[in-house]
């Protein structure tokens, strides 16, 4: 397959996180994720995680919060390379506090050519610039 055939599988892979994160399915969100030592992620306002534990445990610290999650994706823009793919995205956040984060998504294909996810990184966008 060519890479620009790959992008609907990458795609999909992304809208299940999402779909995960906004339903608080803590089993559905840690699948999408490569369980190894090479994954990183960085929840907007927190360090770098790196490593598949402590990915892990991130994710289930925010799974037992009280806040539930509704996400408007929007600005998805899709790329790529052999076995890597990349997605960008803005999370627009609606809820008591919302907002807007904007990700970057790193999947890698596997051995069985699905699609995981190695990064993930949010960053808050601001209101007004200057």
């Amino acid at each position: 397959m060519s890479d620009e055939d790959e992008k609907p599988a990458v795609i999909a892979t992304n809208d299940a996180f999402y779909a995960a994160f906004e339903e608080g399915d803590l089993d559905q969100l840690l699948a999408v994720w490569e369980h190894s030592g090479d994954v990183v992620c960085t929840h907007p306002g927190w360090p770098a995680l790196h490593g598949w534990e402590a990915v892990k445990q991130s994710w289930e610290r925010i799974a037992m919060g009280p806040q539930t999650q509704q996400f408007i994706i929007t600005d998805t823009r899709v790329r790529v390379s052999g076995d890597l793919a990349w997605v960008s995205c803005d999370e627009n956040l609606l809820g008591s506090r919302s907002s807007t984060v904007t990700s970057i998504n790193v999947f890698r294909r596997q051995e069985d050519d699905r699609w995981l996810m190695v990064a993930h990184h949010g960053s808050p966008v601001m209101t007004s610039y200057g």
